[in-house]
C-alpha cells in the first residue's frame, strides 16, 4: 500500500516538473482544423491561378490575383491562431492551468523567431521578384520554428518540424509544385500531426 503511494507521489511530482518545463497545453484538434483551413485556402488558391493562368502566364506583386492569395494566406493564418489560441485556453483550463505563464512565454519566443525570420525573408524575396521560393521558405521556416519549440511542449512537435523542412527542400528541388507541397505540408501534415497528438494525449487522458 506505502509502495503505491510512493509510486503515485513520484508520479505527480513528475508531472509537476514537466508542466513547469513544458508547455502542454497545446490542442492537437487545432492542429487538425489548422490543417482544414489550409486544405479550404489551398483550394481556392488553385481556383484563383487556375483563372489567371487562362489570361496571363504570370502573377505579379502588383496585381489583382497576388492580392487575393495574399488575402487568402492572411486568412488561413488568423483562423489558424485564433483557433489554436481558443483551444489551448480550454485545455488549460480543464487541466487547472494558466495559458499564459514562464514556460509559455518562453515556447511562444522560441517558437516566433525563426517564423519571423522567415516572414521578413519571404517580404523581401517578394520585393525582388522571386516568387517561386516563397512556398520553400515558407515551409522550411516553419520547420525551423516546430523543431525550435519543440523541446517546450510535446515531442511530435519536432518530428511535424523537420517533415515541414523536408518538404519544403522539396519544393525548392522541384520548381513549379509550390502550392502541391504547401498544400501537403500545412495541409496533410497538419491533420496527421494533430490528430497524432488529439489521440495520444488528449483522448486517452479523458477516458
Amino acid at each position: 500500500m506505502e509502495e503505491h503511494k510512493y509510486l503515485d507521489d513520484l508520479k505527480e511530482i513528475r508531472q509537476m516538473m514537466r508542466r513547469s518545463t513544458q508547455f502542454l497545453s497545446l490542442s492537437g484538434l487545432s492542429g487538425v482544423l489548422a490543417g482544414v483551413y489550409a486544405l479550404i485556402g489551398a483550394g481556392s488558391a488553385f481556383k484563383i491561378l487556375e483563372a489567371h493562368h487562362l489570361q496571363e502566364p504570370y502573377v505579379i506583386l502588383e496585381s489583382y490575383t497576388f492580392k487575393k492569395l495574399i488575402a487568402i494566406a492572411l486568412g488561413v493564418l488568423i483562423a489558424s491562431i485564433v483557433t489554436a489560441y481558443l483551444f489551448s485556453s480550454y485545455k488549460a483550463k480543464r487541466n487547472g492551468e494558466t495559458l499564459v505563464n514562464t514556460t509559455s512565454k518562453r515556447a511562444l519566443y522560441n517558437f516566433a523567431l525563426p517564423l519571423l525570420t522567415g516572414g521578413v525573408l519571404c517580404v523581401l524575396l517578394l520585393r525582388n521578384g522571386h516568387y517561386g521560393l516563397l512556398a520553400p521558405m515558407t515551409l522550411i521556416f516553419y520547420g525551423l520554428a516546430c523543431v525550435n519549440v519543440s523541446k517546450y511542449t510535446f515531442g511530435d512537435v519536432h518530428y511535424l518540424g523537420i517533415t515541414e523542412i523536408v518538404l519544403g527542400l522539396l519544393a525548392a528541388y522541384f520548381p513549379g509544385y509550390g502550392l502541391l507541397f504547401w498544400t501537403l505540408g500545412f495541409g496533410l501534415c497538419h491533420i496527421l500531426y494533430g490528430g497524432i497528438m488529439h489521440f495520444k494525449y488528449e483522448r486517452n487522458r479523458k477516458k
